[in-house]
């Protein structure tokens, strides 16, 4: 993908979408830490769903310890994984509030050190939480990096390093939310929806899908 069609691209998801949010829900930095590191392998529709139950009772590191492991657990089961994340979710909790005052950190380093946390996720939390230029490359990224020809790379880092070479700085902020909307919804794993597509015109995807139609009887 060109330089112009780049600016093209971005301007026309921003033109859409001029305030793109994440779709967990919280309202504290820590309920988004929490969502986040739920929602591995897992769709933020059923995360909001146990979150809306959980973080009215543990909206807190000191309130989420008091639960304990158990209860913690009987709040997430609908969730896939539930056992490991509530896990690691209990060891960040004791993490923050022995190391941290009870208060999520902003660095990478010291996010990437709590259970569960990985690159991704961190990036996440500087991205939504703190506004900070960062690239939370997951399924729907690394599709959109290779095929729009946006960021090709054969790992998520490469694609990550890559993105935030070739975005504009002036989209950099929002271009995460852009890009994981735009792969939930229009750019489809099995059959992206090229038809319906606004930034069609600026992606070098060859294989440009059509609408397909019912025959008439």
């Amino acid at each position: 993908m060109k330089p112009a069609d780049i600016e093209g691209f971005f301007a026309t998801l921003k033109a859409a979408n001029p305030m793109p949010v994440t779709e967990l829900e919280y309202t504290s930095v820590f309920e988004l830490l929490a969502a986040v590191l739920l929602s591995a392998q897992a769709t933020d529709v059923s995360v909001n769903k146990a979150t809306r139950r959980l973080f009215p009772v543990a909206n807190t590191p000191q309130k989420m310890l008091a639960l304990g492991l158990d209860g913690l657990e009987g709040y997430i089961k609908t969730i896939g994984l539930f056992r490991s994340k509530a896990r690691h979710l209990m060891q960040t909790c004791q993490i923050l509030v022995a190391q941290h005052g009870g208060v999520v950190p902003r660095t990478r380093e010291a996010l990437q050190a709590l259970p569960g946390v990985g690159r991704k996720t961190a990036n996440v939390i500087l991205n939504v939480a703190f506004g900070e230029p960062t690239m939370a490359v997951d399924t729907h990224l690394f599709r959109l990096g290779n095929r729009t020809g946006l960021a090709p790379g054969k790992t998520p880092l490469e694609v990550e390093h890559k993105l935030l070479k070739r975005i504009p700085p002036k989209y950099l902020v929002d271009a995460h939310h852009w890009l994981i909307l735009h792969g939930r919804y229009v750019c489809l794993a099995r059959k992206p929806l090229c038809w319906q597509c606004a930034v069609s015109p600026y992606c070098d995807f060859k294989a440009k899908t059509v609408r397909e139609t019912t025959p008439s009887r």
